[in-house]
C-alpha cells in the first residue's frame, strides 16, 4: 500500500525526466518470469545474473542461501541491485513454497537431461527459472520438486556454460518471446505505483534526513 501523501512528496526530490523514465521502464518490466539462484558462490556471478534480470525487464529474482551468502558486487551489478528486487531464502524448499503460493512453475537449468531448448519452452505459464551453484548446478531437491527444465543448446566439447552466461541467454530468448506474445505479462498498475514509490527512496540522495523531516513536519 503507498502513502500517497509521501509519494507525492518524495517526486518533488525527483527531476521529471527521472520521473517518466521511470514510468517508460516500468511499462516493460514483468513478474511473468523472475530468477531463482541456487547457493551461488561467486560475487560476481550473482551480481551479473542481477544486471540481466534488470536488462531484460524481470522485476523479481530470488537468493537460496544455504552455504553461502548471494552478497552483490556494485561495480558488477551496475546499479541493478536498486531496480531489482531480490529475495532471500534459507532453503529451496522455502523459496519454492512461497513461489508455488504465487503461481509459478518450478523450472530447472540443466544440461544433464532430457530438458526443453531454451527456444521451445513454452512462456505461457509463470515460470521460475532456477540457477544452482557453479560447481553442482542446480540441487537434487529442486531437481525432484521441478515442474520442467530448460537448457541451451550447445554444440562444442563444453558441455555447461558459466551461470550469469546462462542466464543471460535464457532471459534473452524468454523475455522476447513474452514480449511478442499475447499472454499478459505487465505489472498491473498497483505494481507500477508501489515500485515508483520504493525507486524513488532507493535513488534519492539523503532520504532518511528527508523522510525524517517529512514526519516531524507531519507532527507538527
Amino acid at each position: 500500500m503507498v502513502d500517497k501523501a509521501l509519494f507525492s512528496y518524495l517526486e518533488e526530490f525527483v527531476t521529471p525526466i527521472r520521473r517518466q523514465k521511470f514510468i517508460d521502464i516500468l511499462n516493460k518490466r514483468t513478474k511473468h518470469f523472475t530468477v531463482v539462484l541456487e547457493d551461488v558462490y561467486q560475487m560476481h556471478n550473482t551480481s551479473a545474473v542481477i544486471r540481466s534480470c534488470d536488462v531484460f525487464g524481470v522485476q523479481q529474482a530470488h537468493a537460496i542461501e544455504v552455504q553461502h551468502k548471494n552478497i552483490l558486487d556494485k561495480e558488477i551489478a551496475m546499479g541493478a541491485q536498486k531496480w531489482v528486487d531480490l529475495q532471500y531464502h534459507s532453503s529451496a524448499e522455502t523459496c519454492i513454497g512461497v513461489l508455488r503460493e504465487k503461481g509459478y512453475q518450478i523450472i530447472a537449468t540443466t544440461p544433464h537431461n532430457n530438458s526443453c531448448l531454451v527456444e521451445d519452452f513454452d512462456i505461457t505459464k509463470k515460470s521460475a527459472l532456477f540457477f544452482g551453484s557453479e560447481r553442482d548446478g542446480v540441487s537434487d531437491d529442486v531437481m525432484k520438486q521441478a515442474d520442467g527444465f530448460i537448457k541451451i543448446p550447445m554444440v562444442g566439447f563444453t558441455e555447461s556454460l558459466n551461470i550469469s552466461v546462462s542466464a543471460a541467454i535464457i532471459l534473452q530468448s524468454v523475455t522476447s518471446k513474452l514480449r511478442n506474445s499475447t499472454v499478459d505479462w505487465k505489472l498491473t498498475a498497483a505494481e507500477v505505483e508501489l515500485q515508483r514509490f520504493i525507486w524513488m527512496q532507493r535513488s534519492i540522495k539523503s532520504i532518511d534526513a528527508i523522510l525524517e523531516r517529512y514526519y516531524e513536519d507531519g507532527a507538527k
